[in-house]
């Protein structure tokens, strides 16, 4: 029976650094629906084409279409054991539908790791980031600090910080994560299958703590 996992995580909670080493280890195909997007969109497919009408108007991709294009994702060869879906769903609307379509394959979300954070620490990652002008490297001041103040350690250009990476933008979009998922985390919590770990313990220490609780689901 396919095993499937829906990943949470606030940005700034390393949960796309975590989905690589989940997959890997649980030989679970890593689906993240930003890249379906993008894939769909590039190849132009039936469903990337209905999708860019959308997007040209400024509106959300409807429920379904997303769906859509998830599932068509999920028949594919590499998920024949199951997957890691990352970024999907994002409501209980979604979560519903979601589950309604794995059960016609035998299937289910057997657990629900959230990578819990609290927003000073993601807005502390997240807003410490500076690029070079030059080259776009990254640096960060608490993390991979520059030898030299403001200038990349590779080749001397100045180094700026991107609109995103700024503390309001940063506050906001923490808050905005956490006001959608509230009711995706609730949604799963009465199901019994959500898991929080703590996001704020190295690396390796988050990736067990995450696959012991994917393996206990």
């Amino acid at each position: 029976m396919p095993s499937y996992v829906v990943l949470l995580g606030p940005p700034g909670a390393g949960k796309g650094t975590q989905a690589e080493l989940i997959s890997e280890k649980l030989g679970l195909a890593h689906i993240s629906s930003g890249d379906i997007f993008r894939e769909n969109l590039k190849n132009q497919t039936e469903l990337g084409q209905k999708a860019q009408v959308f997007m040209n108007r400024g509106e959300l991709v409807p429920d379904d279409l997303t769906i859509e294009m998830i599932k068509d994702r999920l028949q594919r060869d590499d998920c024949k054991a199951g997957a890691l879906l990352d970024g999907f769903p994002r409501t209980p609307a979604q979560a519903e539908a979601l589950g309604k379509m794995l059960s016609t394959w035998n299937g289910k979300v057997e657990c629900v790791p959230y990578i819990s954070v609290p927003p000073e620490e993601l807005i502390g990652r997240l807003s410490g980031r500076w690029t070079c002008k030059a080259q776009g490297h990254v640096y960060h001041e608490k993390f991979n600090p520059p030898k030299v103040a403001g200038k990349c350690d590779v080749d001397g250009s100045e180094l700026y910080q991107r609109e995103d990476d700024q503390a309001a933008t940063v506050e906001r979009r923490i808050r905005v994560y956490l006001e959608q998922t509230t009711p995706l985390i609730d949604y799963y919590r009465k199901q019994g299958v959500l898991a929080e770990v703590d996001g704020t313990l190295p690396i390796d220490q988050v990736t067990t703590l995450l696959l012991k609780a994917i393996k206990k689901g």
